[in-house]
């Protein structure tokens, strides 16, 4: 069992050395408790993740939470969530204090134009990764998803929305029960 320490360290060390916000944070979280931990399989921090993206808050926040949960309950949740937030809250405070005369610096703004693409690649990781599970169906129905927010300008709330109704029809269907143990 996970002690909360070890839950607090390891969210501390995610939250001290990602840079992007959330989303780049995804993959080390993901790295961090699936590989090197072995707390959550694949499929327990794709849950975990899906479950976060569907409540309001930060992806990483909330993903943090719901791990620290699975793996020590209320305490872990607490531990996870304090690791993840103390790093971004003391440099955000450190920036705030400072960056008024870095504002207008060309290097500090070249610096995180260059940061851009690693950022990117942060997020695509991830993706791709869950992706190689995924039966061809399923990435073309979220590859139509983004297309129909992007193109269309709808809301991802009302796929969210949609997909959790189908899922929860699926589950009570007579084959699904047989499928899923129940």
């Amino acid at each position: 069992m996970a002690s909360l320490w070890s839950i607090f360290y390891s969210f501390l060390k995610i939250g001290a050395f990602t840079f992007g916000g959330g989303y780049a944070m995804i993959p080390l979280i993901a790295s961090e408790m699936i590989d090197k931990r072995g707390w959550l399989s694949k499929e327990e921090f794709i849950n975990q993740l899906t479950i976060a993206q569907s409540v309001p808050g930060p992806i990483a926040l909330n993903t943090a939470v719901f791990v620290g949960y699975k793996t020590r309950g209320i305490k872990g949740a607490l531990a996870a969530l304090l690791g993840v937030i103390i790093p971004s809250f003391c440099i955000i405070l450190l920036i705030a204090t400072c960056f008024t005369d870095f504002k207008d610096n060309t290097t500090v703004a070249a610096a995180f134009k260059g940061m851009r693409p690693a950022v990117v690649a942060l997020i695509a990781a991830p993706l791709i990764s869950m992706a190689k599970g995924m039966n061809w169906w399923k990435i073309a129905l979220a590859l139509l998803a983004a297309a129909a927010i992007w193109q269309l300008g709808l809301s991802p709330i009302w796929f969210i929305f949609g997909g959790a109704l189908v899922g929860i029809a699926w589950s009570f269907r007579p084959e699904g029960r047989k499928e899923d143990g129940q």
